[in-house]
């Protein structure tokens, strides 16, 4: 294989040893971590000494890697993904109480959506989707509810970086993408039914912030039965719109989602509250 080290800015070869880890591939060894990367044995073993020196990479007794906790520690710190996750966590769990399969929180990344929370039933259908995994846009409904607002320079993009088929039901081509696309923006629901798994069935709505912009996509992942979801659309719109109301709250208070830490991490929101987002959104 031919090393891909010239010409990189040392800061570039460590985020590319740190990327060999996903949630597929949690723990590497060294000789892994320099075959996913491409740099050279020696390259790779001097780079993961010095991450492991600062806690970015741990070590293991078996001689294999993973991330360390101070990657986590600079993760909590982040306003964004991780606010989001705790003004919509109480919401999750009451759609969650109601669809009991699985609930799912994505924003976009490029041209994937990545799923800041997750929540589970037992015995659930299967689900792809991990909390800081990432699944490409064009395949799972929170990825098309988010690519379908992102605009066409977006479209584009991930249009070029080529669309992996996971089944024969995944949208193959550019055509088949955007008419998806267009029955997304039309519905506003996404509704990808085997593209991931043949017996799931993604639906996805938008989570809008203050100024009306898509922020987030709000999803449920359920088997592929026969017919309409009317109940899981509905309940997912209604959760939506409750985070929506949520952030628009927390901006006025004008500390953003930074500044919200919401109720402890198994509430839901009162019944009341499920009543008013639900009446706010059939206004």
């Amino acid at each position: 294989m031919a090393h891909r080290s010239a010409g990189e800015s040392a800061l570039h070869r460590h985020l590319r040893v740190l990327d060999a880890f996903d949630a597929l591939h949690p723990f590497l060894t060294l000789s892994e971590i320099a075959a996913a990367t491409g740099l050279a044995p020696s390259t790779a073993h001097r780079l993961v000494g010095e991450l492991t020196a600062e806690r970015l990479l741990e070590r293991l007794p078996d001689r294999t890697y993973r991330l360390g906790l101070r990657l986590w520690e600079y993760a909590a710190r982040t306003p964004g993904a991780i606010g989001l996750r705790e003004i919509a966590r109480p919401w999750l769990h009451s759609a969650h109480a109601r669809i009991r399969q699985h609930i799912q929180l994505g924003v976009r990344a490029g041209t994937d959506v990545l799923f800041v929370e997750r929540m589970s039933a037992p015995g659930a259908v299967i689900n792809a989707t991990l909390i800081g995994g990432r699944i490409p846009l064009h395949a799972s409904s929170s990825g098309l509810v988010l690519l379908a607002s992102a605009g066409e320079e977006a479209v584009r993009t991930v249009v070029a970086s080529g669309l992996r088929a996971y089944t024969t039901l995944t949208p193959r081509t550019e055509a088949e993408l955007r008419r998806v696309l267009r029955r997304v923006r039309s519905e506003d629901v996404a509704d990808a039914r085997g593209y991931i798994h043949r017996e799931a069935r993604g639906i996805a709505v938008p989570v809008r912030g203050p100024d009306g912009s898509v922020y987030a996509a709000l999803g449920a992942v359920v088997p592929d039965t026969p017919g309409p979801a009317h109940e899981t659309v509905e309940t997912l719109r209604i959760a939506a719109a409750g985070v929506s109301r949520s952030l628009a709250e927390a901006y006025a208070r004008g500390g953003g989602d930074a500044g919200w830490h919401g109720p402890g991490p198994d509430a839901g929101v009162p019944a009341r509250s499920w009543e008013v987002a639900a009446t706010l959104l059939r206004r």
